[in-house]
């Protein structure tokens, strides 16, 4: 017998923890399918006032939905992302190609980070995907340069790349053009916060929606 007294049961503790997310939580400006999604980047990152940087462009939660409907395949960044998506709701597959053979000789050969380069794989996964990135600013810069010299356009885009130098200003050129020019909608954070876990996080409230779990 443990002299500590704490919750053990999983379902029990995710249950009260979404309970407390909604106390604390300002999500009037979501509706509910998007509100799933906001709580679980609360419940990721422990922090309610995250919700204050999060956008969803119009249709996104609905295409995220329909995609992984459709057993959708996943674009990964890094393959932190990767790990981070729960399989046990996920149809399709998950890709990151970072550590493929040639990626770091061909980064050396262009002199762009290996992220960079491994995304020369994508434009063949990339028609009806979903790509979440959580991680490099370069690699949303780099989805948006394949777009633009017309790779397929992906069901959704999760760009959550977190950092100083180039984060808020590639999540703003995804804000700004994704939706309009390529019509591929987009949920991200604005500013420098985001990171592997949620993006993943992101990724993982919208399988659980399709799988009939919501909080």
């Amino acid at each position: 017998m443990s002299r500590f007294d704490y919750l053990r049961d999983p379902d029990e503790i995710e249950r009260q923890s979404f309970a407390q997310i909604r106390q604390l939580t300002d999500l009037s400006g979501f509706d509910p399918d998007q509100q799933q999604v906001a709580m679980r980047l609360v419940h990721t990152s422990g922090d309610p006032g995250i919700v204050h940087d999060l956008r969803f462009s119009p249709g996104a939660v609905e295409a995220g939905l329909a995609a992984l409907e459709q057993s959708a395949d996943v674009l990964c960044d890094i393959e932190m992302v990767s790990h981070g998506i729960s399989k046990r709701y996920l149809p399709g597959q998950i890709y990151c190609f970072l550590n493929a053979p040639t990626v770091a000789q061909r980064a050396r050969q262009t002199g762009e980070t290996r992220v960079m380069a491994a995304m020369a794989e994508w434009p063949t996964y990339l028609a009806g995907s979903i790509v979440v990135i959580g991680n490099a600013p370069t690699a949303l810069f780099r989805l948006l340069e394949l777009l633009d010299e017309g790779a397929p356009w992906p069901a959704l885009i999760i760009g959550m790349p977190v950092g100083f130098i180039n984060a808020a200003e590639s999540k703003q050129t995804l804000w700004d053009i994704a939706p309009t020019e390529f019509q591929t909608p987009c949920i991200t954070l604005q500013g420098r916060r985001g990171g592997s876990s949620l993006a993943a996080a992101t990724l993982n409230a919208l399988t659980r929606m399709v799988s009939g779990v919501r909080f």
